[in-house]
């Protein structure tokens, strides 16, 4: 076990779990997070893996700080999504969120850019059936697309390696910087998958229409693995600085207006991820410390901010905010679940946003970057409102829409608890996630400063939300599809694409028509010649033919001679 690269647990897993069914399959998944993470555990911290292909060497196993931090992460994450998932007789489901995890191992455990580039791949390919898995028109079409986008990145992806094998004949993941254009090829593709600005509907567009299971696991992992690859080979970037805060901050006028629950969330994991950007912009270690630190977190709490919606999907058939509330009567363990999510993505005191978040915006300060802060700090305030109180407000605690249901199965409590409890721990007693992270950690986030200024930031955004709905100034959700950006591909390409056809059918109708007139006409002259009265379908006697084979050979003779 202690020679087996990570992904391969997974992958084998896989296997076994399309052959197994019941309770055999639901052993078999469980074990695999499991068997994973002690495989982890007794790896050497000198072992190394790869394969010679091409004159170049493929390794698909490094390991340091950042990849076993991210490799346990990926383990926890895994194990809390299968047994959310365990109430499910779905093994497409089963196999793909078991394949997808394995993908995402071993991207992070990927010591060279090709490698990282197949794993790039699979992420797309294994992910994509947990959107199919709906099994709705609209899934269907969400899944197209964000395939499509996906597979976009990975091809943008593999011009950049390929353009940084051509100028260097490096082929090493590790820090490369932007310095031609290979490396923004490669930048833009991470940025693709971490939903830079511009580039990040496919995220909004897609989760939401995922299964209920399926939306906790593409949570998990594609945008986590943006965030190491960035970190592992463009820290220090100051232009991710802006593109990060600028992701901190637009998310939430959206997500404000937004009516779908799911959606909203999707929307508030690009708000997190703008400030783990930030973090890795900076690039001191502080920074990246708190980057990769609050990457861990979020997993957790958006894993459960997900999970409770699911349950809520699962139970109700619905995600629509407008359709909800008043469910605390009937599911009030999920809304205790929720409410911890949502406490700890608002970073209170006490919970796992605080300690990490908190690091990000102190280095932004430190290395003079007073503009970010503030933006940060106006993006600490919105997340409050659209995930901290939104969420579990219309779903639970507004007006009461008479809907009454049974509360989520056990084993999605199970999984919401376990997250919750990881959520608590870490924001209580952060010094074992300290402990992890890329560089040692000089920080301490329970002063009074920290506290204060997060409380106050807490209570007044509160007090902003409350005076809103008193004085009905709060937007109201709308009730249709809220598209942003996407418009140039939802809207303007498909009308864009039928104007073209009618205006150019008539001229393509023409060109047709010319070219069948042409080759008609081609074909009657050869049949004149060919056809079975035609001079080459003649009779040639024997002796007339062997009299003109001896005389271009007696002219071939002549050519030659003179």
């Amino acid at each position: 076990m202690s020679s087996m690269t990570p992904f391969l647990v997974f992958f084998l897993g896989a296997i076994l779990v399309a052959l197994t069914k019941g309770r055999l399959q639901s052993m078999v998944l469980l074990a695999i997070p499991v068997v994973g993470a002690l495989n982890l555990y007794y790896l050497p911290a000198d072992m190394t893996g790869g394969t010679m292909m091409f004159s170049y060497t493929l390794s698909w196993l490094r390991i340091d700080k950042l990849s076993i931090l991210f490799g346990y992460l990926f383990h926890l994450a895994a194990f809390i999504g299968i047994i959310f998932s365990l109430n499910l007789r779905d093994t497409t489901q089963h196999v793909s969120g078991v394949l997808y995890a394995g993908s995402a191992l071993g991207a992070v455990f990927a010591g060279d850019l090709i490698t990282l580039f197949v794993f790039w791949e699979l992420l797309a390919v294994t992910s994509v059936f947990l959107i199919l898995a709906r099994r709705t028109e609209k899934s269907q079409q969400a899944a197209m697309r964000y395939l499509i986008i996906q597979i976009t990145s990975g091809l943008i992806l593999l011009a950049g390696v390929l353009l940084r094998v051509h100028e260097t004949g490096s082929i090493a993941f590790g820090h490369i910087g932007l310095s031609g254009l290979s490396s923004w090829l490669i930048f833009i593709a991470f940025g693709i998958k971490c939903a830079f600005p511009f580039l990040h509907n496919w995220l909004t567009d897609a989760y939401p229409e995922a299964t209920p299971s399926g939306t906790v696991f593409l949570s998990s992992f594609t945008t986590k693995v943006a965030v190491f690859s960035l970190a592992r080979c463009f820290a220090g970037e100051e232009i991710l600085i802006y593109i990060g805060a600028v992701m901190a901050m637009f998310p939430i006028y959206f997500a404000v207006i937004e009516n779908d629950l799911r959606r909203v969330l999707a929307y508030s994991l690009i708000n997190q991820i703008g400030f783990m950007v930030v973090g890795i912009g900076i690039g001191t270690a502080l920074a990246v410390n708190g980057a990769v630190a609050h990457a861990f977190n979020d997993v957790v709490f958006k894993g459960l901010l997900m999970m409770s919606m699911g349950a809520v999907l699962y139970r109700t058939g619905t995600m629509k905010g407008s359709e909800l509330g008043g469910l605390y009567k009937s599911m009030p363990k999920t809304a205790t679940f929720c409410i911890v999510g949502a406490a700890s993505i608002s970073a209170f005191p006490l919970f796992s946003g605080f300690v990490s978040k908190s690091m990000v915006m102190v280095a932004a300060l430190d290395e003079g970057y007073p503009i970010v802060w503030l933006a940060l700090l106006f993006a600490s305030a919105g997340v409050f409102h659209h995930a901290g109180i939104k969420i579990p407000f219309f779903a639970f605690f507004a007006h009461d829409s008479g809907i009454r249901v049974k509360e989520a199965p056990r084993n999605m409590l199970i999984a919401m608890g376990l997250a919750a409890v990881i959520c608590i721990f870490n924001g209580s007693y952060p010094w074992v996630l300290y402990s992890m992270l890329p560089f040692p950690v000089d920080y301490a986030p329970y002063t009074m400063a920290h506290v204060l200024t997060q409380s106050q930031l807490l209570f007044f955004s509160a007090l902003a939300f409350c005076m809103l709905k008193l004085y009905n100034l709060y937007p109201p959700e709308l009730r249709g599809i809220n598209i942003d950006v996407e418009w140039a591909y939802r809207w303007l390409l498909p009308r864009a694409t039928k104007g073209f056809v009618t205006l150019f059918a008539p001229i393509d109708q023409a060109c047709r028509a010319l070219a069948v007139r042409r080759i008609e006409v081609l074909i009657a002259r050869l049949y004149r010649h060919h056809g079975p009265h035609g001079v080459l379908a003649k009779s040639w006697p024997t002796g007339s033919t062997a009299l003109w084979v001896a005389i271009v050979l007696g002219g071939l003779l002549l050519v030659y001679y003179f």
